[in-house]
């Protein structure tokens, strides 16, 4: 079964993520992340399925989330608010996101993608 993986073509850790996959044989259909981000239904059960809070789906290190201000407006939100704005925008959201529909690993860590992916 193929995994689907969010990505975003000029991330570094994607190409490292994706080069993985290949790597290691994993079946993959890639989704361009800003021009077709998960919608709010999608991300929630990502954030479910993931075990990870909601503000670790926020891609920290962006142009757009420092634009926006978020680390301020995190503090504050609740979980729906969060999900509503990471889905108004694929800049916003970490990357990759890897899913099989049952497991989801949001970023690039070898040793998490081994235990999941492999």
């Amino acid at each position: 079964m193929a995994v689907t993986f969010y990505w975003y073509p000029q991330c570094g850790t994607c190409k490292k993520a994706k080069k993985w996959l290949d790597e290691n044989d994993v079946e993959y259909e890639t989704v361009h992340i800003v021009e077709n981000p998960p919608n709010q239904t999608q991300l929630q059960d990502y954030i479910d399925k993931s075990g990870i809070p909601a503000k670790k789906f926020f891609n920290t290190s962006g142009k757009k989330y420092r634009e926006l201000g978020m680390k301020d407006k995190l503090k504050e939100a609740s979980e729906s608010e969060m999900v509503e704005w990471l889905a108004s925008d694929g800049m916003l959201i970490k990357r990759p996101i890897v899913t099989d529909g049952k497991q989801v690993t949001v970023g690039f860590k070898e040793s998490v993608f081994e235990n999941t992916w492999k």
